[in-house]
């Protein structure tokens, strides 16, 4: 009897000894989870976000690793100076391109693709450099906020003195139909941690999953340099809605097989297991893990145009489109990229229909597309930012327009055929 009682009583023992050290490992697991998003958020200049986090830890007057951190966001906070909103530049890419030979193989589309695109080589220089020089990914939603009843009131960039804010773009994120075989990824996928990566089809037809465009590329950049990030800011794609968006067929006419293009039905044809639902569901997918990630999206307009030659009606019907086939995938937007890089007006101010109705239906934030260093306006009821474009004709031709950035000689991929065509 006795034999028997002590054995039961060293098992309720160890019992107890493994719960306790379960419970103690599952406590140090939550704190250094909590220190690791309070670490990332004062790498990130978020230091009061910091301190709440680690404030709001029953535990913080007892950890001193949490004590320690908050006492560091706080010296740091108070040395951060207020950066001009009107001296923030923006810069903006198209698709990157992966393998340069597809690309400038001399067809008829290896001059745009030289023109308007970005090469992997050149862009991984670019932000290496971008980030050496002090520069830090900010928002336009940083530097202007929405009031109750639409206005629009400036905002506040706080950042350690010699930091450069400056915001990101790239268009046309949806890997259209004219570029299969040309050396860019097809579409960005979740990878099996959840990860936002790129598939490129190989030659062999086979599928890779990788880091073959702007998105995935920045994402891991910024895990190994978190303050190249304002608060977790990554950048903004600016989606049309045509072909799909991030390389889903999510139009609606892929399912209803109403005026579909040549290309549309070519995809169709060869695709005859083709589920537009699970198209639509992956999209969503992909898009809620980027916003959760710091990225944001916007508005190209649904089948990219020229909003200075369009006329109010064909306006508001693309504007619907937009609003049909892209909003539900990304989860709407109050931010329009132009294509094209024009503008609703020349004038200095904007005015007239088109704005009425554009700012009628959500949008607060514009940008068109402007060489000078930068551009900004913040008026009563929008936004409106110039950017830049950095593709293979604005290094070719205007290099000394970029030489705040960086040296284009530094970054020039040297398989890009020269002279690079000229526009137009």
């Amino acid at each position: 009897t006795v034999s028997t009682y002590q054995t039961a009583s060293q098992e309720e023992a160890e019992t107890d000894s493994n719960d306790s050290e379960k419970e103690d490992s599952s406590k140090s697991s939550k704190e250094q989870s909590i220190l690791d998003q309070a670490t990332i958020m004062y790498q990130q200049y978020n230091y009061d976000e910091a301190i709440k986090l680690l404030k709001g830890q029953k535990e913080f007057v007892s950890n001193k690793d949490y004590m320690d951190l908050a006492a560091k966001c706080q010296v740091a906070r108070s040395a951060l100076v207020e950066y001009p909103l009107e001296q923030i530049t923006h810069v903006f890419f198209h698709t990157l391109i992966w393998d340069t030979s597809k690309a400038f193989d001399g067809d008829a589309k290896s001059g745009n693709y030289n023109q308007v695109m970005t090469t992997v080589e050149e862009f991984n220089k670019i932000i290496q450099i971008l980030y050496d020089k002090g520069y830090v990914l900010v928002s336009p939603h940083d530097m202007a906020t929405v009031n109750e009843d639409g206005t629009m009131s400036r905002g506040k960039i706080m950042v350690p003195k010699g930091k450069i804010p400056f915001v990101l773009s790239q268009d046309d994120v949806s890997y259209y139909h004219y570029m299969d075989g040309d050396g860019c990824a097809s579409r960005l996928v979740l990878d099996e941690n959840g990860q936002v990566k790129n598939e490129y089809i190989e030659d062999d037809g086979s599928v890779s999953v990788g880091d073959y465009d702007l998105v995935p590329i920045l994402d891991d950049f910024i895990r190994e340099h978190p303050d190249f990030s304002y608060h977790g800011r990554k950048g903004i794609l600016a989606m049309t809605g045509y072909d799909g968006v991030l390389g889903y067929r999510t139009d609606i006419a892929y399912k209803t097989g109403e005026n579909l293009q040549d290309d549309q039905k070519k995809f169709l044809d060869d695709n005859p297991d083709f589920d537009y639902d699970q198209d639509v569901k992956d999209a969503t997918a992909v898009a809620d893990a980027m916003k959760a990630e710091g990225w944001e999206f916007a508005s190209h307009t649904w089948g990219h145009q020229n909003i200075a030659q369009i006329s109010l009606e064909q306006l508001q019907a693309d504007t619907q489109r937009f609003k049909d086939n892209v909003d539900p995938l990304i989860g709407g937007t109050d931010i329009i990229i132009f294509a094209f890089g024009t503008d609703l007006t020349v004038q200095e101010d904007y005015s007239g229909d088109k704005f009425e109705y554009l700012k009628s239906v959500g949008y607060n934030y514009y940008c068109n597309v402007d060489s000078s260093k930068y551009f900004v306006q913040i008026r009563d009821r929008y936004f409106r930012q110039g950017r830049r474009n950095v593709d293979g004709y604005r290094m070719y031709y205007n290099p000394e327009l970029l030489e705040d950035l960086f040296n284009v000689k530094d970054v020039f991929d040297p398989s890009r055929p020269t002279p690079v065509p000229p526009m137009g």
